[in-house]
């Protein structure tokens, strides 16, 4: 039986979701719209601050304001692979 809340990563591996969906998940992210439940695919839905807040390494970088740009673009897509998508 499929996982009902796959993570972001297993949806992306099964192109489920396409490199640009993630890419706007983390212009997203970078731009402050953590406050947005956001649906990137069709039929799911991503906490972005549940997502980012759940990586401890991509808080300390994004709240660093000294981390250079990739460093954070990097930080937040990777939190955002590992995180589990909901169900519209």
């Amino acid at each position: 039986m499929p996982d009902p809340n796959p993570t972001v990563g297993e949806l992306f591996k099964a192109k489920a979701v396409t490199d640009e969906q993630v890419s706007a998940l983390v212009d997203a992210a970078l731009s402050g719209k953590l406050d947005d439940r956001v649906e990137f695919a069709e039929g799911y839905v991503l906490d972005l601050a549940a997502a980012v807040k759940a990586s401890t390494f991509a808080t300390a970088v994004l709240r660093d304001k000294t981390s250079k740009p990739g460093a954070r673009r990097n930080a937040a897509r990777t939190a955002i692979l590992l995180a589990r998508a909901q169900r519209a």
